[in-house]
């Protein structure tokens, strides 16, 4: 970012991005992280790993590089039972990390989750991240009300370290000020016992419909979840509950 027009760059992480994310060695090499951590392949599924850049001073955070507001990954149709994985490529620090704030993990926000739907994002929006470099217009979940972001945890992670955390935990991008582009990797997972038994972290702010359900790979040899399952989770996450937010169980084949 300190040599090249923001233009070229965002040129560069279109072609990029795709390449990694959808190259048969991201699969393998991810299905390889999984069974490192003890998790069963045959019942663990995951999805494709997502090449993350997070510039500094503003220089580009649209689109194919979008610094995301503070958020749930439940608002965009993920499924209560996700497990988010987050690793950093390169060293990072607290002025380029990522944030998440306890206070919301039981506390409910209100959003836009109600006027999102996976299909149709993915239909409409998802191939244009590249078009989007000096603003985003394209529709996302966000709150829409104040939010009091302290508290926060910035976990600082060594180069290959992972963050795991539930897809229901409010967390957002740091905006970075450390003078330096961040670079990370991060996928999701499901546990298909979870899936089936519609186990989870507790709804307490999330209202989108469709599903993430048909993204998710199988550990042994990448098929995806059967359909039948896939429709159980079309109409988004159970209602709001009125609880205290649960956290997905990790552990071995979780």
């Amino acid at each position: 970012q300190r040599e090249l027009p923001v233009e070229e760059v965002a040129g560069l992480l279109a072609e990029l991005k795709p390449r990694f994310i959808h190259h048969p060695e991201s699969k393998r090499l991810i299905r390889a992280v999984l069974a490192e951590f003890g998790c069963d392949p045959e019942r663990t599924y995951f999805d494709v790993p997502r090449l993350r850049s997070s510039t500094a001073g503003g220089y580009l955070t649209s689109g194919i590089a979008y610094a995301f507001h503070p958020h749930r990954d439940t608002w965009y149709s993920a499924p209560m039972c996700q497990i988010n994985w987050w690793m950093p490529i390169y060293e990072i620090e607290p002025s380029n990390a990522m944030a998440f704030h306890p206070r919301y993990w039981s506390q409910p926000v209100r959003n836009g989750s109600r006027e999102y739907n996976y299909a149709e994002w993915n239909r409409t929006s998802r191939q244009d991240a590249g078009k989007h470099i000096k603003s985003d217009t394209r529709k996302q979940p966000k709150p829409e009300e104040p939010m009091e972001l302290e508290p926060q945890l910035r976990l600082l992670p060594a180069p290959g370290g992972m963050i795991v955390f539930s897809g229901a935990q409010m967390h957002s991008t740091v905006p970075n000020d450390s003078g330096r582009t961040r670079i990370s990797i991060d996928f999701r997972t499901v546990h298909v016992d979870d899936v089936v038994a519609h186990r989870g972290a507790i709804n307490v702010d999330s209202e989108c419909t469709g599903t993430t359900m048909r993204d998710y790979l199988r550990g042994t040899d990448f098929q995806h979840i059967p359909e039948d399952l896939c429709l159980r989770y079309e109409g988004g996450p159970p209602r709001i509950a009125h609880a205290t937010l649960g956290t997905p169980t990790l552990g071995v084949g979780s």
